[in-house]
């Protein structure tokens, strides 16, 4: 029986709270139920596991950063856009390091259908058509932004820049910056071409 006051919205929320309070991998239905000072067969009619509560932590963490990032982006284009997206997923990451791992978490299909995944590939998208990149190479751009803004946080994150000079926000300028060289420089290439060798 469901106890009173208790949804899956409400458990997935404060799911996400707990991540960022012990960390995502440490998340479970009975740190949950602690929480909220109920034993856990209480959480088990809204949530299956605490597999299923990760995932919908994760769930929650790629809506509030999509959220954020469109707003930042409104109104922007080519390098302020692509600061201004940049700059949400590193500041989400540093306010909510829990919510910032979950979005890391390799979701299955039917759960990735439902997710806002598609929303930050569309807001990265918009962004690169002003770079005037086709289809194809959006698909690289995406990859490369993604992987870029993801490294950089994570190794940040776990104190890679924290001894060491310039500073972890010049570093950052910098990468964003070389990030809009490259955009504008952007050569297509054939699928399947040999690198060239001397």
């Amino acid at each position: 029986m469901a106890r009173a006051g208790l949804t899956a919205e409400r458990l997935a929320q404060g799911g996400a709270d707990l991540a960022d309070e012990i960390g995502f991998e440490q998340v479970t239905v009975a740190g949950l139920a602690r929480r909220f000072k109920v034993k856990p067969a209480s959480l088990y009619f809204h949530v299956k596991s605490s597999a299923d509560l990760k995932a919908r932590v994760a769930l929650v963490a790629l809506a509030e950063l999509a959220d954020r990032a469109s707003e930042a982006v409104a109104g922007r284009s080519r390098e302020a856009a692509l600061a201004a997206l940049g700059n949400s997923y590193r500041n989400y990451a540093h306010e909510h390091p829990g919510r910032f791992a979950a979005m890391q978490l390799r979701l299955d299909s039917e759960t990735a259908a439902r997710s806002d995944g598609p929303r930050h590939t569309r807001l990265m998208r918009a962004i690169l058509r002003e770079y005037e990149l086709g289809e194809a190479d959006q698909t690289h751009a995406v990859r490369l932004l993604g992987s870029t803004f993801q490294g950089y946080v994570n190794l940040e994150l776990s104190g890679s820049f924290s001894h060491s000079e310039p500073s972890s926000n010049v570093s950052w300028e910098h990468i964003i910056h070389g990030l809009h060289i490259l955009l504008q420089n952007w050569q297509v290439r054939q699928p399947g071409a040999a690198n060239d060798r001397e």
